[in-house]
């Protein structure tokens, strides 16, 4: 065979075990970008059955944590080394502008620098008995083996934010990037590889799920499952995972709303809502979907928006004079156009957008414009579910408490943003909406240092801070008795 070989199980790079491929398509011209391994359950199997040979064999998990953030800061080096290379496939694999890919990669580098920081701070602590011949300490350990899988709008930056902390912690793993979007991820699994990660430590599954999943997450053999993507995968992760009494950590998207007041800074409202819905062609688990405005402002409001999404210019990644890109795929593009069809039928007002391009220069890739239904409101699927598309939704509020309602009014809780000119209005709604991250004044900044994640549908359980950290260990109650004696209970 050709072609580099694309698994990588027990510190060997191979290829499937049966011989299955897949390939890669370009989403701005169609085009197969390259022919990938596809894993089957054997090699699924065999790639658990490394990391559990490496966590309970070998001494990984005893590593002295001076060392293990070593490790994540030469991956951390390394990336910044080859950045340039990097951020051109996460382009060509997802779409998404250069510009995008760059920042992800600034962006895991950041991740990787702040684990290895945080490794090296003892979560331990003592506790007082009130008896100074008893030592009882609380003490962390690697929770074991771990099966990462990643989704496939952001799949460098979502898989990092798992591989990170798990080594981390000391943990072994299997990775698993989305089938449609693997090439960042095997790039940064070859820069682990030759920062020294030890045989049998990370191992890399390419692969569907319907092809590896069961493999991956109906087994004894894996600690703690970390899931990103759909909710109805989330589900069936969780069932398999269930018997076995196995961790699961779930992130599984939003429908996040973006409440504007009218006393909001004008320019910099409008900007964030466009930005925070039409980056990366709404493909994004904490888009802004559904702004929420103030009914006095709502008419202008609207109409300024559809002069700044008609101005975006979409395009090639690569093409510098692109601000966003093309779908990730023909089969997304069409689930997308399904959306705008049921909210024309579900009465929501077109206000831009909707259809493909007509240009011949977009005909071949997966484009799609950026879309705006006005006059919507929570009856309507399009304003419940998430279409993970470049569609905004539009709904109108009178006080602050239909506000805050109207934002709590969904099944997810991701994500959240409040804009208003009243510092104590916005501490207030922040304080009352029911959503992971809530920004104030800005929209879809994050930070290693602080946690993410969501309430209701969008998931469980952290990603970064440290109880990203903590997702990855195992806490232990350690009694020492340092003066014993006899009990005596049964002496008689």
């Amino acid at each position: 065979m050709g072609r580099e070989p694309g698994l990588y199980i027990g510190g060997t790079w191979r290829h499937a075990a049966n011989g299955a491929t897949r390939d890669i398509i370009n989403p701005a011209d169609g085009t197969i970008l390259t022919i990938v391994d596809e894993a089957q359950p054997t090699d699924a199997t065999e790639a658990v059955a490394a990391a559990r040979t490496a966590f309970d064999s070998s001494s990984w998990p005893q590593t002295p944590v001076n060392q293990r953030a070593a490790l994540l800061d030469r991956i951390a080096e390394l990336l910044v080394r080859d950045r340039e290379e990097i951020a051109r496939i996460e382009t060509l694999d997802t779409g998404k502008t250069l510009r995008e890919s760059y920042i992800d990669v600034d962006d895991v580098v950041a991740v990787f620098r702040y684990y290895a920081r945080l490794a090296t701070i003892s979560s331990d602590r003592l506790v007082d008995t009130g008896d100074p011949t008893i030592v009882s300490r609380v003490i962390s350990e690697p929770i074991g083996v771990c099966v990462l899988i990643a989704p496939w709008n952001y799949p460098l930056l979502q898989i990092c934010w798992k591989i990170a902390p798990a080594l981390a912690a000391g943990c072994t793993m299997v990775v698993k990037p989305s089938e449609v979007t693997p090439l960042s991820t095997v790039a940064l699994v070859r820069l682990i590889d030759e920062a020294g990660v030890p045989a049998g430590v990370l191992n890399l599954i390419q692969g569907s799920g319907a092809a590896v999943g069961a493999a991956l997450t109906d087994t004894a053999d894996v600690d703690l499952i970390s899931f990103t993507g759909g909710a109805a995968t989330g589900v069936a992760v969780s069932r398999a995972a269930a018997p076995h009494i196995t961790r699961v950590a779930l992130e599984l998207g939003g429908k996040n709303p973006h409440l504007v007041f009218a006393d909001a800074d004008w320019n910099s409202a409008i900007d964030a809502v466009i930005t925070g819905v039409f980056l990366h062609s709404g493909q994004v688990c904490s888009a802004g979907t559904r702004l929420i405005v103030e009914r006095s402002i709502a008419d202008a409001f609207v109409a300024e928006l559809k002069t700044r999404a008609e101005a975006i210019r979409f395009g090639d990644g690569l093409d510098p004079r692109s601000q966003t890109g093309p779908l990730v795929s023909t089969a997304h593009r069409e689930k997308v156009e399904s959306y705008v069809r049921l909210a024309i039928s579900e009465g929501a007002v077109l206000v831009t957008g909707g259809q493909r391009p007509t240009d011949p220069q977009f005909g071949a890739g997966s484009y799609f414009p950026p879309t705006i239904f006005d006059h919507c409101d929570r009856s309507m699927r399009i304003v419940q579910e998430e279409t993970f598309g470049p569609i905004l939704t539009v709904e109108r509020f009178t006080t602050e408490r239909q506000a805050i309602d109207m934002g709590n009014d969904t099944s997810y809780g991701l994500a959240a943003g409040v804009r208003t000119a009243d510092p104590a209005r916005a501490e207030r709604v922040a304080r009352a909406l029911r959503h992971g991250t809530v920004w104030i004044n800005d929209f879809g900044i994050y930070t290693p240092a602080a946690e993410w994640g969501g309430f209701g549908r969008s998931g469980n359980g952290r990603e970064l801070g440290p109880a990203g950290l903590a997702e990855y260990q195992e806490t232990k109650h350690v009694w020492t008795n340092t003066s014993p004696q006899e009990v005596g209970w049964f002496a008689d």
